[in-house]
C-alpha cells in the first residue's frame, strides 16, 4: 500500500466523531443571523421538516461572547459563565445534544470543556458564578456537534430526497467546487472535527454525496482572513482582505462554480471581500466578472432539496449566484428576488461598480 494513502487512513480513523441522532438543543451564531439569516432557518427547516428530528430553538439563548472574548475584551472565566448558562438552558429543557451553528461558538464551547476536564476546580468556579448571577445549575451535554457536522451526518438521506445534484445541467458534468472550512471547526481541536486538521471532510462529503467534484488548490487551508483584531481593528483591515485575496487568485485557475463554507465569518469575508477587491482594483476571480458565489453548507442543502433560491436567502450575498443557478438547472423569478412575504417591493441594492449582476 502507498505510504501516503496508509498514513491518510490511519489518520482518518483518529478523527472520526459520534454525532447525536437526533434531539438537539440549537445554539444559534449571532453573524450567521444577521448576516446570513436564512441559513439557520433553512438549518432547521431541513432538519425538522425534511429529516423529522427533534431540534428546540430557544428564544432565551444569546451571544456566546466568543469575538469580545477572542478581542481581549470578554474575560475567560466570564464567558465561562455564559456558556455555563447555554447549558443549564439546555438541561431545563431536558436535552443534552448541543447543536452549535458557529465555528467560533464551537471552538469556544470545546475549549471550555477541555478546560473543565483538566481543571475541575474551574468548573465549581463556574457552577458558583452562574448560580450566584441566574440561580441555574446545568449539566454538562453528552454530545457536541457542529451543524455541519449534522448535515455532514445525514448527507445521504438528503442526498435522496436531493431534486437537483450537484451536476451541470447541459453537459452532466460535476460542478467544481472549492471548500473552506473555518479555522475555529479544525485548526483549534483537531480531534473534535470531523477529519481534523489535516483531511477535514465534513464539506467535501456534502460535496461529493450530492454529485459534485472538490478542487484541491494550494492555499485550501489557508485562513480566510477574518483574524478578529485583522478585521475589528480598522488599520489591520488591510491584513484581512489580503488573506482573503490570496486564497481567491490560488484556486482562480481551477475556475470553481462556487465556494461553500462552514464558517459565517468565512462566509461573509470571501464573499464581501470580493466586492472590495473589484472596487479597489478592477479584479474579480471568475470569467465572467461576476464573482465566484459562496455558499454556506445550509444553503447549499436547502438548493439540492428543491428549496426556492430567494427562500434560501441568496439574494443577501454580496456575489449573486444566477450563474450557479444556471449551471444547476434551478429555476427563479428575477421579480420575486427582492419582494417581502406579503408580496410587495422592497428597496433594490445599489449596484456594484465593478460586479457585473
Amino acid at each position: 500500500m502507498d505510504t501516503a494513502i496508509h498514513t491518510e487512513k490511519e489518520t482518518w480513523g483518529t478523527y472520526q466523531k459520534h454525532v447525536a441522532d437526533d434531539n438537539y438543543y440549537y445554539a444559534r451564531s449571532c453573524i450567521r443571523q444577521n448576516f446570513f439569516p436564512a441559513s439557520e432557518y433553512m438549518f432547521l427547516h431541513i432538519l425538522r421538516k425534511v429529516l423529522g428530528k427533534h431540534v428546540y430553538d430557544d428564544p432565551n439563548h444569546t451571544t456566546c461572547t466568543g469575538i469580545g472574548y477572542h478581542s481581549d475584551i470578554v474575560p475567560f472565566e466570564t464567558i465561562q459563565t455564559v456558556v455555563a448558562r447555554h447549558f443549564a438552558l439546555m438541561t431545563e429543557a431536558g436535552l443534552e445534544n448541543i447543536a452549535i451553528s458557529c465555528v467560533t461558538s464551537f471552538g469556544i464551547y470545546t475549549e471550555i470543556l477541555e478546560t473543565w476536564q483538566h481543571f475541575p476546580e474551574q468548573l465549581e468556579k463556574t457552577r458558583e458564578f452562574l448560580y450566584k448571577a441566574t440561580k441555574r445549575e446545568f449539566n454538562l451535554p453528552k454530545n457536541i456537534a457542529h451543524t455541519s457536522d449534522i448535515i455532514y451526518k445525514f448527507r445521504h438521506e438528503i442526498a435522496e430526497k436531493a431534486v437537483y445534484k450537484l451536476v451541470h445541467a447541459q453537459t452532466g458534468e460535476p460542478l467544481n467546487v472549492v471548500e473552506h472550512i473555518g479555522c475555529h471547526y479544525a485548526k483549534m481541536f483537531p480531534t473534535k472535527g470531523i477529519g481534523g486538521a489535516e483531511f477535514p471532510q465534513v464539506l467535501s462529503g456534502m460535496i461529493t454525496a450530492w454529485g459534485g467534484k472538490v478542487i484541491d488548490y494550494p492555499e485550501r487551508r489557508h485562513c480566510c482572513g477574518f483574524g478578529f483584531r485583522n478585521y475589528l481593528v480598522q488599520a489591520n483591515r488591510g491584513y484581512s482582505v489580503s488573506n482573503t485575496y490570496k486564497k481567491l487568485e490560488s484556486m482562480q485557475p481551477y475556475n470553481p462554480d462556487f465556494i461553500l463554507t462552514n464558517c459565517p465569518g468565512c462566509a461573509m469575508f470571501i464573499d464581501k471581500w470580493q466586492y472590495t477587491i473589484a472596487e479597489m482594483e478592477q479584479k474579480t476571480f471568475d470569467s465572467q466578472g461576476k464573482g465566484i458565489p459562496v455558499l454556506t453548507y445550509e444553503e447549499l442543502a436547502a438548493l439540492v432539496l428543491g428549496i426556492q433560491p430567494w427562500d434560501v436567502g441568496l439574494q443577501i450575498h454580496q456575489i449573486q449566484s444566477e450563474s450557479l443557478l444556471d449551471a444547476l438547472g434551478i429555476p427563479y423569478d428575477t421579480a420575486l428576488k427582492y419582494v417581502d412575504k406579503q408580496g410587495n417591493q422592497l428597496p433594490l441594492p445599489n449596484k456594484p461598480n465593478n460586479l457585473l449582476q
